[in-house]
């Protein structure tokens, strides 16, 4: 592409002033961005969603401001996802070190040297946060630094200057929540400070069995940390299938990974010995720290949303199925909302292709909405979770009891998967007669698989097509084809 045209200008009387009587006492006029210009598209927030929408929107011809209070990349790239996978990886590795005499390998784990692996996590980040800097430059993104605040339905003020847009994407992203009376600080941290972490802890409590939190407590043990999640809902990773919540905890048992469920966090206490947590039922437990993985709240407080009549619900920004939020511009645009700020997965790929929807539409491409439903999920701890689609609870309440096809292939029947030394299965559950219309996987490096399973969900692929297929040998991929088979009625490594 050959880049964004200039942005446009307004009439004259700049950026809709109106003459007053110079007798009139007069407010302080606010300034207005470079030669009152009006852009196409102004973006509050540059995580993945704001810089897919600012970049998409660029490469159809479209005039973008971004504005970003800290890094571009936002959460995910610089304190969430990156970071974390990054050290995921270290955790595989030190566990492929620990095991390595499983498979004739002479090798040794002497320990972890957290300043190696921070610099081999913070090089990551650093190398993918240049990448999208030059991307700003190549695609002649108009880049303002500092904390921007909705003023009006087409204008955001940085610093005092306001960047106008006939269409405007809030994208602000979200924040480390906690609990009502449980302050973070000291021994209580969030994830933005355990991936900054200097040392290795004896012993560790992650409050939350959900995604991060199962992720944080599986790196850490292969750390070599005691870590036990307390979890207030009845299983671990409770949005996804039960039958993938049991084969995690199953797998978090082996690997005396400790957890207790179906019990509410009641409070904790901190000393120079370490934190003590007290659950409702009366248990107890002491560690050197206190991880607070439950969940992520919108960050919208204080922004100026609901000012310029932006519908907020509980801190997410309510919006209809083309993420318009209902309110217009002056110019004949709209305010539009992506990502973790709009109920919903809070995913950073969901935000990226909400940004990218968000663009076109503005183009006026009509592309089709983004459905949650239809987004991979992927839980990377050890054993890894990967689904997409409906759970089988979901799709029986949908389709009935008896509208409901299942079938679960044991990975112990995948050659490559016992090459890995991983245990696990992949689930598909299928509307009867029809379609598949969910998928779930549990094993070491079963999140690759999602690509083709997101295929087959969004496509509506029938078991018989996917059977047809021929999935190549030795993968873990194979176990999508041979799952399908056994679906179609050729169960061949597995009984039917």
């Amino acid at each position: 592409m050959g880049g964004a045209p200039a942005p446009r200008t307004t009439s004259a009387g700049g950026g809709g002033q109106t003459s007053r009587d110079p007798a009139t006492p007069q407010e302080p006029r606010v300034p207005e961005s470079p030669a009152d210009t009006v852009y196409d598209v102004v973006v509050l927030g540059g995580g993945s969603g704001g810089y897919s929408a600012a970049f998409r929107a660029a490469e159809l011809g479209l005039s973008v401001c971004l504005v970003e209070k800290a890094e571009l990349g936002g959460t995910c790239l610089h304190r969430g996802c990156i970071p974390t996978k990054a050290l995921l990886h270290a955790a595989e590795v030190a566990d492929s070190a620990r095991h390595a005499e499983g498979f004739g390998v002479k090798a040794e784990l002497q320990g972890i040297d957290m300043a190696g692996v921070n610099k081999y996590k913070d090089g990551i980040v650093s190398r993918l946060y240049k990448g999208l800097q030059g991307l700003v430059k190549a695609h002649k993104v108009t880049m303002v630094e500092g904390e921007g605040r909705l003023v009006a339905s087409d204008a955001v003020e940085v610093d005092g200057t306001r960047y106008r847009g006939k269409n405007v994407v809030l994208a602000t992203g979200s924040y480390s929540k906690s609990l009502p009376g449980l302050e973070i600080g000291g021994r209580v941290i969030t994830s933005e400070q355990a991936i900054r972490l200097d040392h290795v802890p004896e012993r560790a409590i992650v409050l939350g069995g959900g995604v991060i939190g199962c992720e944080f407590a599986s790196v850490w043990k292969s750390f070599g940390v005691d870590v036990t999640i307390v979890e207030a809902l009845p299983r671990l990773v409770a949005a996804e299938d039960e039958a993938a919540s049991k084969a995690l905890e199953r797998a978090f048992r082996k690997r005396k990974i400790g957890f207790s469920t179906g019990v509410r966090f009641k409070g904790v206490t901190q000393d120079d010995s370490g934190v003590h947590v007290e659950l409702e039922d009366g248990k107890t437990f002491d560690a050197d720290l206190m991880l607070v993985a439950v969940g992520r709240g919108p960050s919208t407080q204080g922004l100026g949303y609901e000012d310029a009549g932006v519908t907020l619900d509980r801190g997410f920004v309510i919006t209809d199925e083309r993420l318009r939020t209902g309110v217009e511009t002056g110019a004949g645009g709209h305010v539009y909302a992506v990502g973790d700020i709009v109920p919903g997965l809070q995913l950073a790929h969901r935000g990226f292709a909400q940004g990218i929807f968000v663009a076109e539409e503005i183009a006026g491409q009509q592309p089709a909405p983004v459905v949650d439903a239809m987004i991979p999920r992927v839980t990377y701890s050890t054993p890894e979770i990967a689904s997409v689609g409906l759970t089988e609870r979901q799709a029986r309440e949908l389709h009935g009891e008896d509208g409901v096809e299942v079938l679960e292939y044991n990975l112990g029947g995948n050659g490559k998967s016992q090459i890995l030394g991983t245990q696990g299965f992949v689930k598909l559950v299928r509307q009867k007669d029809g379609p598949v219309v969910g998928f779930v996987a549990v094993g070491d490096r079963m999140g690759e698989q999602v690509g083709e399973a997101q295929l087959i969900v969004n496509w509506e692929a029938f078991p018989e097509e996917v059977a047809a297929l021929v999935h190549a040998h030795p993968t873990q991929n194979e176990s999508l084809g041979e799952a399908h088979l056994a679906l179609a009625g050729k169960p061949l490594h597995s009984h039917s």
